[in-house]
């Protein structure tokens, strides 16, 4: 590696300590169902905004006799009025939320996949953008990247077919209908917006969004300038402390900076490893310190755990070369309808939903789709923006093959999976303000949640797991998803 890719490393991991956890510790102790936690509060990334409360497992004390027993407080969780999930793992339009960079894989593949095929065939979504991978944003620059491309190779009057009316697929549309183009979209879903997926009811005090619904203030701007523009209402992080919280708080960067030992190490070897290989390998994941009262060990996997809900990759198949690179620090929720950015983009364009594209033949004279009707479409040229996990499935059967670049793209990038999972309460089980929850060491799939009274006022939590914990949780029955949540949700009851 040459000392430009040395820094590279080590500055991408600047995302990561602005995660870091800044900890005060409040000294009460209470005793769940099964086990006994100690309260911890914590405040997340200075300028977020964001107070996050940590709730750690621990050893039960030895037993000591006394003249009399007190019985110990206990706090049970109440079912929620309602409950939503996504299953973006198991979606067949989707198999996965987002891409990723895998162990050995490099951006050049993102660059590789969106190369126009015969000036027939173009490709957009979140897969293909270098700059932006995994974001709203990025799939919407593609979409302008990629429309722009077409535009620059067809002829008057030719017809343009637009596979996905995700967010890539809908800014394509709307740029080539602008420009006078005859575009159809094409969506294999019943509705548009691909993983941006707003669901309302009248029974839910605002839009549930079970796809992308986390920005950043910095990286995400024009996209937010947008949002406002269209009436789409969006909330900063807030919240205190838990009351009675000591007043002076110590940085605890206990995660972030093993994570930054462990690529600082990488970068140096002639290898790309894995980031779990990385952490052990060079010594970083035992030699992170006990802080607080926690383990060094279950603050590590709990940073872990908290990057995993955000790139959707698992640690162990994440490249430590490239896998952290671009890292969004999330500091904006969505609340207002994220859906309708879409649905705006493609008013007066034809789209046609749930037909779903199933073989593409192309050559220098023109497209021919197969539906999964049996029918077929024939156009001019076509833009693919369908998820990067369809592709790796093989859903979409091509005439001829792809390129090898282009394969070998799809097969070497990541698909990654975050699951959501939205609880509606008449009134709050817990006491706290803190806008985000997270568990340390007690083994829970569901270990972030968010708080949305402190940032909406409305009783609502969302529960977030990525990576493998949020493949375990897409395979659970409705009723074994709520059991698990309000497991994991035992030890903020009371708090």
């Amino acid at each position: 590696m040459t000392g430009d890719s040395i820094s590279r490393n080590r500055d991408r991991t600047e995302h990561a300590h602005a995660l870091a956890l800044r900890a005060t510790v409040e000294v009460s102790e209470y005793s769940g169902a099964e086990m006994s936690f100690s309260r911890r509060s914590f405040l997340v990334g200075a300028g977020s905004g964001l107070s996050l409360l940590v709730l750690t497992a621990c050893t039960e004390p030895e037993p000591m006799p006394t003249p009399t027993v007190s019985p110990s407080p206990t706090f049970t969780v109440p079912r929620p009025k309602s409950m939503q999930r996504s299953n973006w793992t198991s979606d067949p339009y989707s198999r996965g939320s987002h891409s990723f960079i895998t162990v050995g894989s490099t951006p050049q593949f993102r660059e590789d996949l969106r190369q126009p095929i015969m000036g027939r065939i173009f490709f957009a979504g979140e897969a293909t953008s270098s700059d932006l991978p995994g974001s709203v944003l990025g799939a919407q620059s593609s979409g302008a990247r990629a429309a722009s491309e077409l535009s620059g190779a067809a002829q008057k009057g030719d017809r343009i077919a637009v596979i996905g009316a995700g967010a890539a697929g809908a800014e394509a549309a709307r740029l080539l209908s602008l420009q006078g183009h005859d575009v159809i979209v094409i969506e294999a879903r019943n509705r548009v917006g691909g993983r941006i997926d707003t669901r309302e009811s009248k029974s839910w005090p605002l839009p549930i969004e079970l796809g992308a619904w986390r920005l950043d203030k910095t990286t995400d701007a024009v996209l937010l300038s947008r949002l406002a523009e269209l009436g789409i209402e969006t909330n900063p992080f807030t919240g205190s402390l838990l009351q009675g919280a000591k007043a002076t708080a110590t940085e605890n960067t206990v995660g972030p900076t093993a994570v930054a030992s462990a690529l600082a190490w990488a970068g140096e070897q002639i290898k790309d490893v894995s980031v779990t290989n990385a952490l052990d390998d060079s010594g970083a994941a035992k030699g992170a310190p006990d802080s607080n009262g926690l383990t060094g060990a279950d603050l590590l996997d709990q940073y872990l755990a908290s990057l995993a809900t955000v790139n959707g990759a698992s640690d162990s198949k994440l490249s430590a070369w490239y896998g952290l690179d671009g890292l969004p620090q999330y500091d904006r929720l969505v609340t207002g309808g994220f859906g309708t950015l879409v649905a705006d983009a493609l008013k007066g364009i034809t789209t046609s939903l749930s037909t779903a594209v199933v073989g593409i033949a192309y050559s220098d004279s023109g497209v021919s789709l197969q539906l999964g009707t049996g029918e077929s479409l024939k156009v001019d040229r076509a833009l693919i923006t369908v998820p990067l996990g369809v592709l790796q499935k093989g859903s979409i059967r091509f005439d001829p093959l792809l390129p090898f670049s282009h394969r070998t793209a799809i097969a070497s990038l990541g698909m990654g999976s975050v699951e959501t999972v939205w609880l509606r309460y008449d009134k709050p089980f817990w006491s706290t303000d803190a806008a985000a929850w997270s568990l340390v060491g007690t083994g829970d799939d569901l270990s972030t949640w968010f708080n949305l009274q402190a940032v909406t006022g409305e009783n609502v939590l969302v529960g977030l797991a990525g990576g493998d914990a949020a493949r375990r949780v897409s395979k659970l029955s409705d009723d074994d998803l709520l059991a698990s949540a309000l497991h994991a949700l035992e030890p903020f009851a009371g708090s």
